[in-house]
C-alpha cells in the first residue's frame, strides 16, 4: 500500500463550502443593511437641515406673535425682533467657547421685553479670551435704554462636558468663593461672571427674573457692541454617517471579494495546477 503524499490536497467537502456561503450571506446581508441605515441617518440629518434652512428664511416674528406662542420650540431657528431692556448685572460669559478656532466667551445676557413680565436669555455674540488673565473680560458695549434686537429662537445654550460637580453659581453682583474659582472667576462688585455652563432653570431661581427657559435667542447680523456674531451651524454629523456607511458597504464588498477567491478562484487554479501535474506525470 503506496502513503498519500503529505502535500496532497484533501477533497472540497460540499458541507463546508455551504457553511460558508451561509455566513458569507449573512456578513454580506448585516454589512449591506448597516450601511442603507447609515445612509437613511443622513437623509433624516439632511432633511432636518434643510428644515432648518427653511426655517430661517420665514419672516421674522414681531414681538407680539412670539408672545403668542403656544409653543416656542415650534419655531426654533425663525427669526424674531424683540423690543426690551437689557439686564445688563445679569450678563453671563460661557467659557471655552471658540468662534473661527479662536477660544473665548459667548457672552448672554438676559432681556425684559417691553411692556411684559417675560425674560428671555439672548446669547449676544462671542469675545476673544485674553490668554494672560483669563478673567480679565472683554470690553462689551451693553446699550440702555429700550432697544430692538433680532436673532433666532434657538434651544437654550449648549453644555459642555464638565470635569467633577461644579460649584453652585454665585450671583453676578457678588463675589464667588474661592470654591468656585475653576468655573467661575472672581468677580467684583456689578461685574458679570465666567461660568462653565449656564442652565436656565438654575438661573432663573438663583437671579429670580422671570425668564424664560424653554428657548433662548441668538443675535445675529454683523459684529457690533465688541462682539462677533459668526455662530457656527449646528454639527449634524453627516460627513460621519456617510463615512460609517462607506465602511460598512466596503466591508461587504470585501466579503464577496474574498467569498469569490476562496470558494471558486483558488479551487479552480488548484484544479488546473493538478491537471497540469497529472499530465507531466
Amino acid at each position: 500500500m503506496i502513503p498519500e503524499p503529505l502535500n496532497s490536497e484533501a477533497p472540497p467537502r460540499p458541507g463546508r463550502f455551504w457553511l460558508i456561503t451561509i455566513a458569507a450571506i449573512l456578513t454580506v446581508a448585516a454589512t449591506v443593511s448597516l450601511g442603507r441605515w447609515q445612509l437613511s441617518r443622513a437623509a433624516q440629518k439632511e432633511a432636518l437641515q434643510a428644515s432648518i434652512d427653511a426655517q430661517k428664511q420665514k419672516p421674522a416674528l414681531d414681538q407680539a406673535e412670539f408672545l403668542a406662542l403656544e409653543m416656542a420650540t415650534d419655531s426654533l431657528h425663525r427669526p424674531v425682533r424683540l423690543r426690551g431692556l437689557w439686564l445688563t448685572p445679569q450678563t453671563v460669559y460661557l467659557d471655552n467657547r471658540q468662534m473661527h478656532g479662536v477660544p473665548g466667551f459667548y457672552v448672554l445676557t438676559p432681556f425684559a421685553l417691553e411692556g411684559t413680565e417675560q425674560t428671555v436669555m439672548v446669547q449676544r455674540g462671542w469675545v476673544q479670551r485674553n490668554f494672560v488673565d483669563r478673567t480679565k473680560l472683554g470690553a462689551v458695549d451693553t446699550p440702555a435704554g429700550i432697544v430692538e434686537v433680532t436673532g433666532l429662537i434657538e434651544p437654550p445654550p449648549s453644555h459642555l462636558l464638565e470635569l467633577g460637580t461644579p460649584a453652585a453659581a454665585a450671583p453676578a453682583s457678588a463675589p464667588a468663593p474661592a470654591a468656585s474659582a475653576p468655573l467661575q472667576a472672581p468677580a467684583a462688585e456689578g461685574s458679570s461672571s465666567i461660568r462653565q455652563n449656564l442652565d436656565l432653570e438654575a438661573f432663573r431661581a438663583e437671579t429670580k427674573l422671570p425668564l424664560r427657559t424653554d428657548v433662548s435667542l441668538q443675535q445675529t447680523g454683523p459684529a457690533s457692541e465688541g462682539l462677533q456674531r459668526d455662530w457656527p451651524a449646528p454639527a449634524l454629523g453627516l460627513e460621519r454617517h456617510y463615512g460609517y456607511a462607506f465602511q460598512w458597504f466596503g466591508l461587504s464588498a470585501l466579503v464577496v471579494i474574498l467569498y469569490v477567491w476562496f470558494q471558486f478562484i483558488t479551487p479552480f487554479r488548484r484544479s488546473r495546477r493538478r491537471a497540469r501535474d497529472e499530465r507531466r506525470l
